[in-house]
């Protein structure tokens, strides 16, 4: 009896490890398969990775930290951040993919979905971006929710009161054209600039309303096609252009009359453009998981240049809809002219800020850190 109870004690001991080891491994598949959408834990300082190299910095849609009065010294962090950071990292220009405010034109808010009233939310973004007046030039495009009462039940927005074309003498500057907006005034919802980097490269950059009208696109177009910038590199800003899992985006549910998306820009404008090889867009958010509001694809333009078209976004992170307004994640864009190279970080300066939280502070998965050749 006695040999008998050992077997079946092993066999016990052999189930229980047996099940152990399933368990374990049934953990690591699984941890293994959210790591990429963690931080990766690094306390490092961003810093230039080549002589002569300069950033650019791509703040995505802001509407999340406007609309709550509690989510504002986030936005305010990452804006002081690009400014102590000018130097260290050689900042050239900042980019914003729209959405300023969460709602357009109202008066009174709900207290669910922002505690601020339009007027409020202007006011802060306006007084954000203006802290890089005189310091760097900034480039921002419009989004659903900066048209409209709360979100483009018609193409009135409030923008240009609160950015004019004169506000930030950089700006001012390099700006070439613009183009009327909907009411036919001549505002920065629709501009072009000309901009020569550190290496006397010289940039095209178009700026586009939300769902461009056909006119719009057909000026984009005729202005790149004009031989006096055909060689210069040619970057587009618009709000709605690619999905997360790579679609260019084709129809979608706004009252907007004469409105188009990713698809038919891509169509009438930038694969027929000798020069546009970047397309930055934000938008897009279909969940609260960081993937879901991330894309990134390359193609050939008519002239075989590839097109590298980013989407940029966080505002669902740090707790949807109705979190802290996207965590403070930017994207660091290091160009490095002598390799006609651009490497792409992913970082969040609210994380950073606090040596406690730094390990947090970087994305490393393949779609958040990856290299862009032009």
């Amino acid at each position: 009896m006695a040999g008998i109870s050992i077997i079946i004690k092993n066999r016990k001991m052999k189930y229980l490890l047996i099940k152990k080891i399933l368990l374990l491994s049934l953990l690591y598949i699984y941890s293994s398969s959210v790591a990429q959408d963690l931080p990766s834990a690094t306390n490092a300082a961003p810093s230039l990775s080549e002589e002569g190299s300069y950033t650019w910095i791509l703040l995505p849609d802001p509407q999340t930290y406007s609309k709550f009065g509690r989510n504002q010294s986030i936005f305010v962090n990452m804006i002081d951040w690009i400014n102590d950071q000018n130097d260290n990292l050689n900042i050239q220009m900042v980019l914003c993919t729209g959405d300023l405010v969460e709602q357009n034109n109202i008066v009174i808010p709900d207290s669910i979905n922002g505690d601020q009233s339009s007027h409020a939310q202007w006011q802060f973004i306006s007084s954000a971006f203006y802290k890089l007046n005189n310091k760097v030039p900034y480039i921002l495009c419009t989004g659903n929710h900066d048209y409209g009462t709360k979100s483009a039940e018609n193409r009135y927005s409030q923008f240009n009161s609160y950015f004019p074309p004169q506000i930030n003498p950089l700006n001012d500057k390099i700006i070439l054209e613009t183009f009327p907006n909907a009411e036919g005034a001549n505002t920065l919802e629709n501009a072009a600039y000309v901009w020569d980097d550190p290496s006397g490269r010289s940039f095209l950059i178009f700026s586009l309303e939300f769902a461009p009208r056909m006119e719009v696109i057909k000026w984009a177009d005729s202005l790149a096609k004009v031989p006096q910038y055909k060689e210069h590199l040619g970057v587009l800003l618009t709000h709605s252009y690619l999905n997360s899992d790579g679609r260019r985006t084709h129809q979608e549910n706004y009252p907007l009359k004469n409105a188009h998306y990713g698809k038919v820009i891509w169509d009438k404008f930038v694969s027929q453009s000798p020069q546009v090889q970047f397309v930055f867009a934000g938008h897009i958010a279909n969940s609260d998981t960081h993937r879901d509001q991330v894309g990134y694809r390359q193609d050939k333009n008519a002239h075989g240049k590839p097109v590298h078209q980013m989407l940029f976004n966080a505002q669902r992170e740090g707790g949807g809809w109705h979190g802290n307004g996207g965590d403070g994640w930017l994207r660091i864009l290091e160009f490095i002219p002598q390799q006609r190279k651009v490497k792409v970080k992913t970082f969040s300066p609210y994380f950073f800020i606090s040596p406690g939280m730094r390990s947090n502070a970087w994305r490393t998965a393949e779609y958040d850190e990856y290299e862009m050749i032009y």
